[in-house]
């Protein structure tokens, strides 16, 4: 039987949702709390490997599984055996088409930056704090330069290991609250460390270090160290990941993506 399961996830304490040999990732946590609900080892694949401190909204794994458990079962007893920073939020029995990585139509995720003098104690590990003032309007022009397909090396780390750096972006909005900022990036699929290296020159350009026609420079030079800074890991999160209607999935995210969102989680 195959059971796609949604997660939550504070990714701090973590070395990325990857299982590690030295440090802890995510997915051995949860691979852990599943077999102990299962009574067998139980292994995950994942939507989409997040990187170290980076979090989890709407995190979607599926796994295999001879256990005869009530999707309330798999929910309420994996989350017993999780830690705290680490959370199931639903279940489901699917086909054995089904995959959370190669059924996925496109992954969303945001970067939150708190754009004031003062730092918060409450978001020190959820948001980037910039002090100087950031023009959100010069941020969304720089980022509507990244709409579609391109070969994103720029924005590519140097140890990604996908097999082709084309990716598409299908939308990218700039969301001011007060002094809050988020960036909200869908694509059909990520580089490593794509959305922190757009994040990071996005506010450059809101600094006004740049122009905004700089993120076309950047981005047809394919040429990583023309981008700037990548943005810190810690105010990125993974809040969406879309897949076929057929799948019948439960809602997979906490809130929508539309007009008016706060940029606050």
């Amino acid at each position: 039987m195959r059971i796609a399961l949604g997660i939550e996830y504070d990714g701090t304490a973590y070395n990325g949702w990857q299982r590690q040999r030295h440090g802890v990732g995510i997915q051995t946590a949860v691979e852990d709390a599943l077999s102990k609900v299962a009574d067998e080892r139980v292994e995950t694949t994942c939507a989409g490997r997040t990187d170290a401190g980076v979090h989890a909204l709407a995190q979607v794994v599926h796994f295999d599984s001879k256990a005869e458990r009530s999707t309330r079962g798999w929910v309420f007893g994996v989350n017993s055996n999780l830690p705290d920073d680490v959370n199931a939020c639903w279940a489901k029995v699917v086909n054995e088409s089904f995959h959370a990585r190669f059924s996925a139509t496109s992954r969303s995720y945001r970067y939150l930056i708190l754009n004031r003098f003062v730092r918060s104690s409450l978001y020190r590990n959820r948001a980037w704090c910039i002090h100087q003032p950031l023009n959100e309007a010069d941020m969304q022009q720089a980022a509507e330069c990244l709409l579609g397909e391109h070969d994103f090396s720029a924005f590519r780390a140097a140890g990604c290991r996908a097999s082709t750096p084309v990716r598409e972006i299908t939308g990218i909005r700039i969301i001011r609250d007060g002094d809050w900022i988020s960036i909200d990036v869908t694509a059909n699929a990520f580089l490593q460390h794509m959305v922190r290296n757009i994040a990071g020159l996005l506010a450059t350009v809101g600094q006004g270090e740049e122009r905004p026609a700089w993120a076309k420079n950047v981005l047809e030079s394919r040429d990583r160290s023309k981008g700037g800074i990548a943005a810190p890991a810690h105010g990125l999160t993974l809040i969406k990941v879309d897949y076929p209607s057929s799948f019948d999935l439960p809602i997979a995210r906490q809130r929508e993506i539309k007009d008016g969102l706060t940029a606050v989680p």
